[in-house]
């Protein structure tokens, strides 16, 4: 989490009190949370050059900088009185947009303000399939990780990073029928496991506490985040300081229950429109958890070159028609058939507040509408 706040002397900042929580990092006047280290010498074009999610604040001599990557998938807000990571920390809290770069003087006034499009970056190229198989593999397996865990669901996404991982892979749920399926899985693929069982205890107190904290209290928003929350503070009560997720995967290889009514160019506008919007939709969610758990969130998924690859691959790859079944996610389903069991691979995916048992318990508790609102 970045935090910064001022102290104003008549109309100008006068001092700066700045931090950074793990998992941002701070560099002498630098604030960012980011894979790679930001270079400010290209700080004009920043969104265009630091290839990967970020949310960076400096610290200059004449101005204070910011930046936010192209996805919007690391949450970062200013007013005349700070920067932070969160809206609650700021009286008047405005978004720096994706792909924005902003320089802010210290009087309190915006200087330059620039917006990179998201086709500016992410151009789609003619490739043959061959070689985004290739590609994809490749920035896949080269990640090299540490003190890292993988949050494990048994479906596609997941399994396939833990079949290219030495990690051990963690699930919480609360449902009987995933334990039996992920440790079925674990096992066939051998590799390490630690289950927790969820209380609706766990559930419930996740669903009070969590509007605070991803600051949102939708109903939607609310039963996703809860297994995550529920995932991270598993991982850091087991030592690990990173964990890898699967997000990403749905928006580029055609995920989603909705994209099967779709085909041709209306399903690759859909697909395109949803990576756009992942940001807002889920990763600024799932970064604000990590924030509060201080731990740092990996998503292979969504490595620039694969991005750009998977912008390559034809929509009819992505969810395909085969012998009267619509299959979502084909092409990576294909990859996957060369590393996972059949069963894994060709398993209809379902959303993780179902898979989990969560959506089932906060019926129960009657949690089954829009949440009040809290002020967010």
């Amino acid at each position: 989490m970045i935090h910064a706040s001022y102290e104003i002397e008549g109309n100008r900042i006068k001092r700066i009190y700045a931090s950074a929580k793990y998992p941002s990092e701070q560099k002498g006047n630098v604030f960012y949370d980011s894979e790679i280290v930001p270079d400010l010498k290209l700080a004009e074009e920043l969104p265009k050059a630091l290839e990967c999610i970020h949310a960076v604040v400096a610290f200059r001599a004449s101005h204070i900088f910011l930046s936010r990557d192209l996805l919007g998938g690391k949450p970062i807000y200013y007013d005349t009185k700070g920067v932070s990571s969160f809206k609650s920390n700021l009286e008047k809290p405005k978004e720096v947009l994706p792909g924005e770069v902003l320089k802010i003087s210290y009087e309190g006034e915006i200087i330059q303000k620039r917006v990179f499009s998201f086709e500016e970056v992410f151009k789609k190229e003619e490739k043959s399939l061959e070689e985004v198989e290739e590609e994809i593999l490749q920035e896949l397996t080269s990640l090299k990780l540490k003190n890292c865990c993988i949050a494990f669901s048994g479906g596609i996404d997941s399994s396939l990073l833990a079949v290219f991982y030495d990690l051990p892979l963690i699930c919480v749920t609360a449902s009987d029928s995933e334990e039996e399926w992920v440790r079925n899985v674990a096992k066939e693929i051998s590799k390490d496991l630690e289950i927790q069982r969820i209380t609706e205890e766990q559930i419930r107190s996740a669903y009070n506490e969590i509007p605070g904290i991803i600051e949102d209290s939708s109903f939607l928003q609310l039963s996703i985040a809860i297994p995550i929350y529920l995932t991270m503070k598993f991982a850091k009560e087991l030592g690990f300081d990173r964990i890898v997720m699967g997000q990403g995967a749905d928006e580029l290889f055609g995920g989603y229950k909705r994209y099967e009514k779709l085909s041709g160019e209306e399903l690759e506008r859909a697909l395109t429109e949803d990576l756009k919007n992942i940001g807002a939709k889920n990763l600024i969610r799932d970064s604000k958890l990590a924030y509060f758990n201080e731990i740092r969130l990996i998503l292979p998924y969504l490595n620039w070159k694969i991005i750009k690859n998977c912008l390559s691959i034809p929509p009819e790859m992505k969810v395909r028609r085969v012998g009267g079944r619509i299959i979502r996610k084909y092409f990576l389903r294909k990859i996957a058939e060369k590393h996972l069991p059949e069963g894994v691979v060709w398993r209809e995916k379902k959303a993780i507040q179902y898979s989990t048992g969560v959506a089932r318990i906060l019926k129960k508790f009657g949690y089954s509408q829009i949440g009040k609102d809290l002020g967010f």
